[in-house]
């Protein structure tokens, strides 16, 4: 691993946590509140529950796959090594998805805020100006946007607090449901299971950050112990915050009927519980939030490509540069920036079209290589392993399959062109399947990695 270029190892597991919530972003339980409290009738709580349980499982892979494989690449690498490197390299190429175009999302999300209360401001220029600011602090170091995200998140859980105790104050004075305790939040006679499991693979989509947080790997003191931490405290923390969100908001405002249209559902509760006061603090945390988002997605896809570019998979002139200075992929943070740039074309609904497909296809595979790795390679088959290395991963592999059957045709399309294109140049690469994919020596560069534990 000598002369190739290096991150910097400085976050602790605070920063790492931070930073995969900033990559859920909390408050993003109040956008699709609309949509999923019709689906649920009224059942939100117990829908963000399965998904955290469903989640659960697939944290559990990405946790063992992280003590075995610290390194940047995430998914890509742990399919690369766990099972095989052609697939490895799918994976990679369509997790892509997620991460390229996750902070785009971003920006036209604040766009479209900032240009609602302020129609005098061109939306192009708040989105340009919004994507040169996210550009700069990724490029100034992981320690900055750590930092700046930890702020942010701060003032979304002072946000859930502030909408929770006034929530609490209108219960108690005999709004909503009058009760401080219910049950109808969690569970409605009249509810469809079909139609309550069908929301659920869209709520699992506001737990990708367990998975952003795999990508830290190289800048994190420790990893093998900080990482499982990490994965395990962000999926539990954000399903609780989403939880509770979601329950309080229900309570307070239990006649969903009532919602004129759903894409404004939750301004109408913010409204009814806290006022203008409310509401104007709901703008601006959605606004923070998609400065979070778009900080952490694009950090992270910027390091899922460094890896690939390490690997000389993609240009490793280009991708698996570091710039000396900021200690950071500076090529690829710039990539992904000229990538976001496309959300001055597009609108909400095409967008995020692009990220459906690439997560479930990572998680599928993840959960695959934690039995492939464990399981049929280091022979572990004792009863006990069994059930970790084998039925675990299985449940995992099972639920987020049956999600991508519930997919739409938009998503599904988008995905499997973008693997397709990936899959021709897999050809390419293997000069059809003749030669391996270039991939990273991890022996070699695990070698390295407990030298400089020992130092």
């Amino acid at each position: 691993m000598k002369g190739l270029p290096e991150l910097k190892r400085s976050l602790n597991t605070r920063y790492v946590i931070v930073f995969g919530l900033s990559f859920m972003a909390p408050v993003t339980v109040f956008s699709t509140y609309g949509i999923a409290i019709d689906r649920t009738h009224g059942m939100i709580p117990t829908a963000y529950i399965i998904a955290l349980i469903v989640m659960l499982f697939t944290s559990y892979s990405y946790a063992k796959m992280v003590q075995v494989y610290p390194t940047t690449g995430s998914a890509y690498t742990f399919v690369q090594k766990g099972i095989n490197s052609h697939l490895g390299f799918l994976v990679g190429w369509v997790i892509l998805l997620d991460y390229l175009f996750s902070p785009m999302i971003s920006a036209l999300l604040f766009g479209i805020m900032v240009n609602a209360y302020f129609p005098g401001i061109p939306i192009v220029a708040v989105i340009i100006s919004f994507i040169i600011a996210v550009t700069a602090i990724n490029i100034f170091g992981i320690k900055v946007a750590a930092n700046v995200n930890t702020f942010l998140v701060i003032f979304q859980f002072l946000f859930i607090m502030i909408f929770s105790l006034l929530c609490i104050n209108g219960l108690l004075a005999g709004k909503g449901t009058g009760e401080l305790f219910s049950k109808d939040p969690f569970f409605s006679p009249a509810v469809n299971i079909n139609n309550l499991l069908s929301i659920v693979p869209l709520l699992c989509f506001s737990f990708l950050g367990f998975d952003a947080v795999t990508t830290l790997a190289e800048e994190t003191k420790n990893p093998k112990k900080t990482l499982p931490k990490a994965i395990y405290a962000t999926t539990l923390i954000g399903g609780l915050l989403f939880v509770a969100a979601t329950y309080f908001a229900q309570s307070i405002f239990p006649n969903f009927n009532a919602f004129k249209n759903p894409d404004t559902a939750i301004v109408d509760i913010m409204i009814y519980t806290g006022g203008n006061f409310l509401n104007s603090l709901f703008i601006s945390v959605v606004v923070t939030s998609a400065t979070a988002s778009a900080i952490a997605s694009g950090g992270s896809g910027a390091r899922i490509l460094y890896a690939m570019g390490r690997d000389n998979v993609l240009p490793k002139r280009i991708f698996g540069y570091v710039s000396p200075k900021f200690q950071t992929p500076i090529f690829n943070i710039l990539i992904i920036a000229c990538i976001a740039m496309s959300a001055v074309f597009l609108d909400i609904a095409t967008a995020t079209s692009f990220i459906n497909f690439g997560a479930l296809f990572a998680f599928t595979f993840v959960n695959l290589a934690v039995l492939f790795h464990y399981f049929v390679r280091q022979k572990q088959r004792a009863p006990k392993s069994i059930i970790l290395y084998v039925l675990l991963p299985l449940i995992g592999t099972g639920i987020t399959i049956w999600f991508m059957t519930k997919l739409d045709i938009h998503s599904l399309a988008l995905g499997i062109t973008w693997m397709t294109v990936g899959f021709i140049y897999l050809l390419y690469l293997t000069k059809m399947f003749k030669e391996r994919p270039p991939e990273l020596n991890f022996a070699e560069q695990k070698e390295e990695f407990d030298v400089k534990l020992v130092q």
